[in-house]
């Protein structure tokens, strides 16, 4: 089994039986797994971010209408079928990881209509490793009890990035998690 079959069937566990699952209790007696897009090795890039001269501090719109900091860090680009793409790189105020928050032509159709999430690793020579296979749905995508923020327009793609998680399926997906 490769790693990321072993993540998908760790983060099935996950949802299925832990307590902090994003799913509720009923919805994890009908869960019977996620579905998500087959391995794709060329949606996984190892970029540069190029840094903004002035990383701000930004409010991101949540899907409860609230807001969610985050310091607007840098960008980076890519090809997706041999289209250019970019995306803004945002980091969690007070330390923390780098987040990834984007929309991309498969939203609402494919995938969950208010975007994927991505969480990006520094790699030893500087740059990052960007696995598009490792997009997730926000945890709002499974029911509406949690607040998640919303890709900025700027992190809104024209290319379909046919990689990671698809849109929530079966009977336990929560129609109202369906859109914010």
């Amino acid at each position: 089994m490769g790693e990321l079959e072993h993540f998908r069937r760790r983060k099935d566990q996950f949802f299925r039986h832990d307590p902090h699952s994003p799913l509720t209790p009923e919805q994890q007696e009908l869960f019977k797994g996620l579905t998500y897009y087959p391995e794709n090795p060329a949606l996984r890039f190892e970029l540069e971010i190029e840094p903004f001269e002035e990383q701000e501090p930004v409010a991101m719109q949540t899907s409860t209408g609230d807001v969610a900091g985050y310091i607007r860090w840098g960008r980076i680009h890519f090809e997706v079928d041999g289209q250019p793409a970019e995306l803004t790189v945002y980091a969690a105020q007070g330390g923390g990881g780098f987040f990834l928050p984007f929309m991309d032509a498969t939203s609402g159709d494919e995938t969950y209509s208010a975007g994927r999430y991505l969480e990006i690793e520094p790699l030893s020579d500087g740059r990052f490793l960007v696995d598009f296979n490792m997009a997730y749905n926000p945890y709002c995508a499974y029911n509406e009890r949690w607040s998640c923020p919303i890709p900025p327009e700027e992190n809104r793609l024209t290319v379909p990035i046919r990689a990671g998680e698809k849109l929530p399926a079966g009977e336990w997906a929560e129609p109202g998690g369906q859109d914010p």
